[in-house]
């Protein structure tokens, strides 16, 4: 590496810590301050907060493989995240949840089903589902940093001991760079995060313009149109994916085959079908519902969602867009001559692509780029799920009435435990792959049941809450411990069979064990008390099937409305969709030279940019908290 390069990251780290440190002291006046700013902080900083934060590093090596491989239908492949769910949050749930007024999810969930035995039971399983999905997040973090620092740096950092290795060198960057993210994050909580993000999000900005603009110069059009074909450009598909390589490249048709995405269209379906249901199920309680309930008032909590969305999509695939067309010109063609091709190959394109292929300077600003990538959503995690230890757990169970200086300092050993333990998981992950699958398909499959129904259904309950979630998350640990050892297993066994299922297959299974428990907890036990279900529905004011607590309130409250939104909140989230997908595809697009379909990108997305401001924004501007 150029010494220009290191000085690069070197004055990048130096100015992230500072930074971080330096707004630290605002911090200091209270857990509300500590973990949600005092619900201070300027609506689209915490845009840029929460759309640095989704910018990761792990995932932009995975979106890069995907692209390379599956062309631009891989697109669709985002829809197994729950990217839709900002669509969602934008149009109805953020209003929903900030009217709450409270500091975290779990604490949410009190609102809703009471402060009773059940509603705690809700209360608590909500608590440690974010701590467990946050130690699944940082291990898939230190899973995706270490590979790609250790092929970006020069210095192996490997450690042994009496002739042992203890740590690779992998492990070895990944552990120093989480050592660094946690000490800003700790010291200063959400202004340092929101602080540091800020600044996060510039430096991803300006390295995904830079390799978009270098891949755009040195890649010549007839490079690019020698490599893929139409159907690599193409989004529409069959039930079955034909692999859109030709000629030299046939290999990778081989590798699509061996991926378990071959039924293409089984695949999307599964992800409509898991993509609604987790969508309208609302924000996993984590840092993205930490930034809803740090805003100054319900309307600004609408505005950073939308802003969210519109500063994500087109900066993070000019850079996926722009190392993907280098990839196709430099690596391809090495690439389509070894008979093994792996998972592991694409996981690697990335740094391999910066590593050989990206000049001097262009070169320090990226890796700067990309390191803030994972010290932006890292930092964010590790802020969040303390949040739950020390509020919903600590300060309610065994020591309520503490000051709130005692309380920061706990917060701080919760997030030195969170990171720990998702340190260790991270340790016995075989593959930023592997553990994307469990957190979408199976984690969120645990999630999704019981939160659906919190929203829509007046009878469901506190214990219906409690059964729904812990039913599914036991189905999603076991699947995660199936597949991890699925190795061990016996050729031809029950066992092999299963752990050889593709995770997103897996999801209707954990989805209808974890309806199945919501259900049985909610009809064998009584209903949430009325007083609470009038002042939820009042407060926050779903729609759904709340007839009985709407008649309730009707006789007490002649000016109580229903909401009636349900038909067009539904049609901004289709609008919402397509809008959301032109702005992954039109740099996709552009940067492979496609013109006439980035010109339809761009015609799709001003078109449902000027809908939404009729439909959505113009809503939201008459909000009253």
């Amino acid at each position: 590496m150029n010494l220009i390069d290191v000085l690069i990251i070197a004055l990048y780290i130096i100015l992230t810590l500072g930074v971080g440190i330096w707004v630290s002291k605002k911090a200091s006046k209270g857990l509300d301050y500590y973990f949600l700013g005092g619900k201070s902080i300027k609506w689209y900083y915490l845009g840029l907060s929460n759309g640095s934060g989704m910018f990761d590093v792990s995932g932009t090596a995975w979106m890069v493989g995907i692209l390379f491989l599956y062309g631009a239908k891989s697109f669709m492949f985002m829809w197994m995240w729950p990217i839709w769910n900002q669509i969602f949050i934008m149009i109805f749930l953020a209003a929903w949840i900030r009217r709450s007024n409270i500091m975290t999810g779990s604490e949410w969930i009190l609102t809703r089903f009471g402060d009773d035995k059940a509603g705690r039971a809700s209360h608590l399983i909500v608590a440690i589902f974010a701590v467990i999905a946050s130690i699944g997040f940082i291990a898939y973090f230190f899973e995706g940093v270490g590979k790609f620092m250790t092929i970006i740096l020069p210095w192996d950092l490997t450690c042994v001991f009496n002739n042992n290795v203890v740590l690779t060198s992998d492990q070895s960057y990944a552990l120093l760079i989480i050592l660094l993210t946690t000490i800003y994050t700790v010291k200063g909580g959400m202004f340092s995060v929101v602080a540091t993000e800020v600044l996060q999000y510039g430096i991803m900005v300006i390295a995904g313009i830079l390799i978009a603009v270098y891949a755009f110069i040195t890649v010549s059009d007839v490079q690019i149109n020698s490599i893929i074909t139409a159907e690599w450009s193409n989004i529409f598909f069959d039930m079955e994916l034909k692999g859109g390589w030709v000629g030299k490249y046939e290999a990778f048709n081989n590798l699509i085959d061996t991926q378990g995405y071959k039924m293409f269209g089984a695949l999307i379906g599964m992800s409509l079908f898991k993509g609604f249901f987790a969508s309208i199920a609302g924000p996993t309680p984590s840092y993205d519902m930490q930034r809803i309930l740090s805003t100054k008032s319900v309307k600004e909590a609408a505005y950073m969602s939308g802003f969210t969305n519109l500063i994500l999509f087109i900066p993070r695939y000019l850079l996926i867009g722009g190392v993907v067309v280098l990839a196709l010109a430099y690596l391809a063609p090495s690439m389509a001559i070894s008979n093994e091709l792996s998972l592991a190959d694409l996981e690697i394109i990335l740094p391999k692509v910066i590593n050989n292929h990206v000049p001097v300077g262009i070169k320090g600003l990226l890796l700067a780029g990309l390191l803030a990538a994972f010290m932006s959503t890292f930092s964010a995690f590790v802020n969040s799920s303390p949040a739950y230890i020390v509020n919903d757990i600590y300060k309610k169970y065994f020591k309520p009435s503490a000051t709130s200086q005692h309380y920061i300092r706990v917060s701080h050993v919760a997030s030195f435990v969170v990171v720990i333990l998702g340190v260790i998981m991270g340790f016995f992950a075989e593959s930023i792959n592997s553990i994307t699958l469990w957190i979408t398909s199976a984690l969120y499959g645990g999630y999704v049941a019981a939160n659906f129904l919190k929203w829509i259904w007046w009878r469901f309950n506190g214990w219906g809450y409690f059964w729904g979630m812990t039913s599914g998350l036991i189905v999603a640990t076991l699947q995660f411990l199936l597949d991890q050892n699925k190795a061990n297993f016996e050729v031809g066994s029950s066992l092999y069979e299963i752990a050889q299922i593709p995770a997103i297959y897996i999801f209707p299974v954990i989805f209808i064990v974890s309806l199945l428990g919501s259900f049985l907890g909610t009809l064998l036990t009584p209903a949430t008390h009325i007083e609470t279900l009038k002042s939820f529905y009042k407060n926050v004011r779903p729609w759904g099937w709340w007839s009985p607590v709407y008649k309730a309130l009707k006789v007490e409250d002649e000016s109580v409305t229903k909401n009636t939104d349900f038909s067009m909140d539904m049609l901004n989230c289709i609008i919402g969709i397509i809008w959301q997908s032109s702005m992954i595809l039109l740099p996709i697009y552009f940067m492979i030279r496609d013109y006439p379909k980035t010109g339809m990108a761009l015609v799709v997305f001003i078109l449902t940019s000027v809908i939404l401001k009729y439909t959505w924004l113009d809503k939201v501007k008459k909000y009253k908290d």
